[in-house]
């Protein structure tokens, strides 16, 4: 059962009710987070408790938000497996390297942990049509999970998001809107219509629910270490919404008494063509700006100003960590790379946290006998477009078979 308090506003503070429906901060248009009585949730949940618990993220019931089991949408997602990936380890000189794969998560993607809670909320709050912008891995989550919950969704995606993700929502039934420019220009769309369409908007950061699915990863690489965190955590950042969550677990952590204050450095990864988080941090600024002119193959990182930009910063500076990009090329190289030596077949955006992996190395950044931790956020096979650029014969010949519907470049 649920320890939920109310909601807080992450930039202003003002307290929101919980259970109704909320998008923003009413005061100051902030993103709203949850809180809950850890202290209650203390003295009456403890670590053994997991030993019985379900093998899914939900086995973090108590801080999550979901008061009516009756609502809970759920298809399997969490408990990722945690990869000693002993290979690449050995390539780089160092001992303790592991994958934290999400890419075995419903829809393929760890952003089915945030679409199971922000819809089963919904189902909870009595919401009946959503809408959301999403470079991909959202919307094909936002359409499995509202299918599974029989709520009307309706996705905004940018019409050169790749193929996959496409197929995935016209087979759950959503309703898709391809738009001609990127995931801000979804995002407008349906910030101007939801209020005359009377959609609730699951957009990133917009409704307070999505974060606290993905905080488990925090919750997670915990208990896989033995309530020991790593000492580095590597994660792509497109909205960041994985890395916030994480953080915020482990300050939940801390105060169950189930871990001590130690954190890991926390590792912000973009791309050459998309990194306005990068950028806010060399330049020491509280915020990020507008990328311009953003482009990638990894589609969940081509984000050009997130949400809750402000909160990635705030972790990888209180954490010692960093930021840094890395180019499409080195991505997909990496990707390759770690599929041959893993037998792992990541996302663009997990490969990019190879390559950064690389650097902080060479430059002294980061040291061989750290334990490291990377996020892989999807599945390669959700990114054949991508990966194509270095298989083009055998994929112009596969595209042949079924009929072109994979378009190699």
């Amino acid at each position: 059962m649920t320890t939920l308090s109310h909601l807080e506003c992450s930039k202003c503070g003002e307290r929101h009710e919980a259970g109704k429906a909320h998008n923003l901060c009413v005061k100051c248009q902030g993103p709203l987070l949850v809180r809950y009585d850890l202290e209650k949730a203390r003295q009456n949940w403890s670590r053994e408790w997991l030993m019985r618990a379900p093998a899914s993220m939900w086995r973090y019931a108590p801080v999550l938000p979901v008061s009516r089991p009756e609502c809970l949408v759920s298809l399997g997602e969490g408990f990722s497996p945690l990869v000693s990936c002993k290979s690449t380890a050995a390539r780089l000189g160092m001992k303790n390297l592991w994958v934290k794969d999400e890419g075995i998560n419903p829809t393929g993607s760890f952003k089915a942990r945030g679409l199971s809670c922000a819809i089963s909320m919904c189902l909870e709050l009595g919401i009946k049509e959503i809408a959301i912008p999403s470079a991909g891995n959202a919307a094909s989550a936002s359409a499995a999970y509202a299918a599974a919950a029989g709520i009307k969704c309706h996705i905004f995606m940018p019409k050169d998001v790749p193929q996959s993700n496409f197929l995935e929502c016209k087979a759950f039934g959503a309703h898709v809107t391809l738009v001609d420019g990127l995931i801000s220009d979804c995002g407008r769309i349906v910030g101007e219509r939801k209020a005359a369409e009377g959609w609730f908007e699951v957009s990133t950061l917009k409704e307070p629910y999505r974060i606290e699915g993905k905080k488990t990863m925090g919750y997670e690489v915990a208990e896989q270490f033995q309530w020991q965190l790593p000492d580095v955590i590597f994660y792509p950042t497109g909205g960041g919404v994985g890395m916030i969550g994480m953080w915020k677990a482990f300050a939940e952590l801390e105060a169950l008494g189930w871990i001590g204050p130690k954190r890991p450095k926390m590792i912000c990864v973009q791309v050459e063509g998309c990194q306005p988080v990068v950028r806010a941090f060399e330049q020491g600024a509280a915020a990020s700006e507008f990328w311009q002119n953003a482009n990638t193959v990894a589609s969940g990182l081509r984000v050009p100003k997130p949400l809750g930009d402000f909160l990635v910063l705030q972790a990888v500076r209180e954490s010692g960590g960093t930021a840094i990009a890395v180019s499409d090329e080195e991505m997909i190289t990496a990707g390759i790379q770690l599929a041959t030596e893993e037998g792992m077949f990541a996302a663009p955006e997990g490969a990019a946290c190879v390559v950064a992996l690389e650097k902080l190395l060479a430059n002294g950044f980061l040291k061989p006998e750290e334990r490291m931790v990377i996020y892989n956020t999807g599945a390669g096979l959700k990114y054949l477009e991508a990966y194509s650029t270095r298989f083009p014969r055998h994929m112009a010949s596969e595209a042949d078979k079924l009929g072109g519907l994979i378009t190699p470049r």
